[in-house]
């Protein structure tokens, strides 16, 4: 039966590729990657040989109505992102409404996704939160930050090594230097780190050491008053 499957990828370790998730690789018709090259470190690892076709932010508005036509006359296709689950922060949004509006089945596994385990590490409450991923660069940016200066939930951002520290300056400008944060770099990976303390404390780290690689920071909600 056709069915577009969104399958999440490891985010570093490919160990932790689920059984389910390899045997779906191998059964799909097409393979859609954000990167052929990265997918096929992952497809080779695994002995999976299968048609890939990139699907990524810059083309999916030009061919996902070819690859739903596709999915309606009878293919199998596997969705999958460089790392983590597509959707989040990835491309898989559009293609998995627009199955959706043609009646086609879509199927989400559960798998990887990094800030998950960076916000549990964390040491922050992690029962009620709010995902905000990457902020706008420019446009938008200062209007959601002065948004978030009241959000009483722990707020979860992703962000480049290279805007790191700009970013550390603004929660501090909107949030306070004392509010609680950690930064959590690489999850999964040979070289991950978790680096807790204050706004204040961090901005300092991160001004003395070399940050590389991804990085999720998680920062406390606004204390009720």
């Amino acid at each position: 039966m056709s069915k577009l499957y969104i399958v999440p990828t490891p985010i570093g370790n490919l160990d932790d590729m689920t059984y389910r998730g390899v045997n779906i690789l191998l059964s799909a018709d097409l393979i859609l990657a954000e990167d052929t090259r990265n997918t096929g470190i992952l497809l080779k690892y695994y002995a999976i040989d299968k048609p890939m076709k990139p699907y990524h932010a810059f083309n999916e508005h030009k061919v996902v109505n070819q690859l739903t036509g596709r999915i309606a006359r009878g293919e199998t296709m596997a969705l999958v992102s460089d790392s983590g689950t597509p959707g989040i922060s990835d491309p898989g949004f559009l293609i998995a409404k627009n199955c959706i509006e043609q009646g086609l089945e879509v199927e989400t596994l559960p798998g990887p996704v990094a800030f998950i385990p960076a916000l549990v590490n964390s040491g922050l409450p992690c029962n009620r939160f709010v995902f905000e991923g990457f902020l706008p660069h420019k446009k938008g940016r200062q209007k959601r930050l002065k948004e978030l200066s009241q959000e009483s939930r722990t707020m979860v951002f992703y962000e480049s090594p290279y805007r790191l520290e700009k970013a550390i300056q603004e929660f501090i400008e909107y949030f306070g230097d004392e509010r609680q944060m950690s930064v959590t770099r690489e999850v999964t990976k040979i070289y991950e780190e978790n680096i807790r303390g204050t706004a204040r404390e961090i901005l300092q780290y991160v001004n003395n050491n070399t940050i590389k690689g991804e990085i999720v920071i998680i920062v406390e909600g606004t204390p009720k008053k």
